[in-house]
């Protein structure tokens, strides 16, 4: 059967890509920010995935107010870079895998999680940036992927709670899959920013890394972080660390932390990364 080997989370901070197609990974500013992601290069080298799940957010390059999913899935067989208003990054097309993604749709739906189902859409930097920043620059991205976006921009998003319990009901649909394949699954977006409005700039080391702290062993107390504290402590932009719970959720009752990056500042972000492993 196929099963879920690991979650990784990670911020996809569109300047990050900005920096990779320029060249510009090892300069003083980015320097540091790409030293936090050389262990996982390596480690994706060697527990290198047959699929990615990728949680990430779409920045109104697929949707736009007249659709607005909450949670929708990708089954197309590929899906290009978006051209985000600078024309496309320099990236390859995304390979997806369409017989997995339809039976994790199927199940998710009959679980009573009403998805949309995507099957052509363009992915912007919420989904290539942590490609990027996992795999370099290759000729073509050495994973499959399913991308599963959530609406994070425009109110009401979904709730840490039913985005953990999301998670969970991707692992089943993982885990009754018949291939034998190893799959990841990754919440991206976050940390903590604001990106408007008088608090501009926000950043909140303590907060964040006391979430990275909730994301590692057996504790589900994250799940339940409402709305409100999100944006108090961690500014308009940090709701998107919801999508972070479904990578967890996905991940059992515990987790074992394999590696841990946090960097200030990235343009007006906090930079956060993880690589966990289930325990249970």
């Amino acid at each position: 059967m196929a099963r879920i080997t690991a979650g990784v989370a990670t911020s996809h901070v569109p300047l990050l890509g900005v920096a990779v197609d320029q060249g510009k990974t090892g300069d003083e500013y980015f320097g540091p920010i790409f030293a936090g992601y050389k262990w996982t290069k390596a480690w994706e080298k060697e527990n290198a995935p047959d699929v990615v799940i990728l949680v990430f957010n779409d920045h109104a390059s697929a949707f736009d107010m007249k659709i607005i999913p909450t949670f929708a899935i990708g089954c197309g067989d590929k899906y290009k870079p978006a051209d985000e208003g600078w024309g496309p990054r320099p990236v390859p097309e995304v390979e997806g895998h369409p017989d997995l993604a339809w039976h994790i749709a199927q199940s998710l739906i009959l679980d009573e999680f009403d998805m949309t189902i995507i099957n052509e859409m363009d992915v912007d930097h919420g989904l290539t940036v942590p490609l990027s920043m996992m795999f370099g620059t290759p000729e073509a991205w050495p994973v499959k992927v399913i991308p599963l976006a959530v609406n994070v921009v425009t109110y009401p998003p979904p709730s840490g709670n039913r985005c953990w319990a999301l998670g969970e009901a991707i692992a089943c649909a993982v885990e009754s899959f018949p291939d034998n394949l190893n799959v990841q699954i990754w919440g991206t977006g976050g940390m903590s920013h604001q990106l408007q409005g008088p608090r501009a700039g926000l950043l909140n080391r303590e907060w964040d890394n006391k979430f990275l702290d909730m994301l590692i062993g057996d504790s589900d107390a994250a799940r339940f972080i409402p709305h409100i504290e999100f944006l108090r402590e961690t500014g308009s932009e940090g709701i998107e660390m919801v999508m972070w719970l479904i990578m967890r959720g996905a991940l059992g009752k515990a987790t074992k932390c394999l590696h841990r990056h946090y960097h200030i500042p990235c343009s007006n972000t906090a930079i956060g990364h993880l690589v966990l492993e289930p325990t249970s």
